[in-house]
């Protein structure tokens, strides 16, 4: 399950809408100057971002961790024309590379960057989301959720990206392992929760989605 087909992900790659000019500029520079390159949504997974957000046309989105803005530009380019995307991230390093995409995009307007611990800049944000996309700190999950179940919308949507972790969610885990920990405690706590709905996409490292139930 947590092995990657290559064959079977280049089989997939053929048959879904090929990646823009710009998207592709992105994904290729991310790869070129940028550590930790795998962090990017990709393709594949901004396809699904892309058609969630047709699907349920959010408003205002809330994103914790830009990364170099794959993920941001693709729910930007599929959410209504009006929508807003605040997207958060602590490395102030990455911003000016980000926004330079943001701004080639013609959506800039769409998307703000905030830089950060999101921990501490969620509660100032003062407003109610119809999608949050969690892709941060892992150690930092299970009160990332907390803070964010409150901004979202009673029938808004949740992502978070990276939940199987390369299947270590499901391995002996050392004391010391801070990442996989987290994750494991983010996990139980969405089990347990009985105030929203819940699945997991075991597309490339492990997507939940979650619910928010209205009553």
């Amino acid at each position: 399950m947590f092995t990657q087909n290559i064959d079977l992900e280049a089989y997939i790659l053929e048959h879904i809408d090929k990646e823009d000019e710009l998207l592709y500029d992105l994904n290729r520079k991310t790869h070129i100057h940028i550590l930790r390159s795998r962090m990017l949504s990709g393709h594949w997974q901004g396809q699904i971002l892309k058609m969630i957000c047709r699907m349920i046309q959010p408003a205002n989105i809330l994103e914790i961790g830009t990364f170099t803005g794959y993920s941001s530009l693709c729910m930007a380019q599929s959410m209504p024309h009006d929508g807003f995307i605040d997207t958060i991230d602590i490395d102030d390093e990455m911003q000016a590379f980000t926004q330079s995409f943001f701004d080639r995009s013609g959506l800039a307007h769409k998307i703000k960057m905030h830089l950060g611990d999101a921990l501490n800049i969620m509660p100032a944000l003062k407003k109610k989301y119809d999608l949050i996309f969690i892709d941060g700190d892992k150690r930092q999950y299970p009160d990332y959720y907390h803070q964010a179940r409150e901004l979202l919308k009673p029938g808004g949507f949740m992502l978070v990206d990276n939940v199987l972790w390369d299947g270590k969610v499901i391995e002996p885990v050392e004391t010391d392992d801070e990442y996989t920990l987290g994750i494991q405690k983010f996990n139980k706590l969405v089990k347990e929760d009985k105030g929203v709905e819940k699945v997991i996409f075991p597309i490339r490292d492990g997507i939940f989605v979650i619910r928010k139930k209205t009553d």
